[in-house]
């Protein structure tokens, strides 16, 4: 009898096991680390060629550094990763839509790609509030693709707050405890 080998090939071409869902997935699990930690609930990973290549979740509060926002350490865990600061064939995946200064490093680091789960009207600056990352002055256009596992993203940002909100008003007036 004959073996048969099973087609991997759809009309549609191959199969595809790692979407930008699997990977907003990954990026979505370092956020609820960042929650745990107490930090605003930020994950990010970075991918080249089908590769996780690094991983970062925010820890302002743990480094005590405004600039230690999950797309900031991931392109630092990435630029350690392939040995230069240039993020050629790279996508950041990131829970939220980044803000100014993430979206500038990622501009400035050459990421070909952004693709993130939560859009930030009042501070994203990939396209809702800023288009950073798209301004036709820069040396680079990020190209970038935003709502991803969005609500998802958005509820894990909601009961954050929920919860930061439910721990202030318990606290003891005065004691800051």
């Amino acid at each position: 009898m004959k073996s048969e080998r099973k087609n991997l090939t759809s009309v549609d071409g191959p199969a595809d096991l790692f979407t930008d869902e699997y990977y907003m997935r990954a990026a979505l699990r370092l956020a609820e680390r960042a929650a745990a930690d107490g930090e605003v609930p930020v994950g990010a990973v970075a991918v080249r060629d089908g590769v996780v290549i690094a991983k970062a979740w925010n820890q302002v509060e743990m480094l005590k550094d405004a600039t230690a926002h999950a797309e900031i350490l991931v392109l630092t865990a990435a630029s350690n990763a392939v040995g230069d600061w240039r993020m050629d064939g790279v996508t950041v995946f990131v829970t939220k839509e980044p803000c100014a200064m993430c979206a500038g490093a990622l501009v400035n680091a050459r990421v070909a790609r952004v693709v993130y789960g939560l859009a930030d009207p009042r501070c994203g600056a990939c396209g809702s509030a800023l288009d950073v990352t798209g301004f036709r002055g820069m040396l680079h256009n990020v190209e970038v693709k935003g709502g991803v596992l969005e609500p998802e993203c958005r509820t894990l940002m909601q009961e954050f707050f929920r919860q930061a909100r439910e721990r202030s008003r318990n606290r003891e007036p005065g004691t800051g405890k």
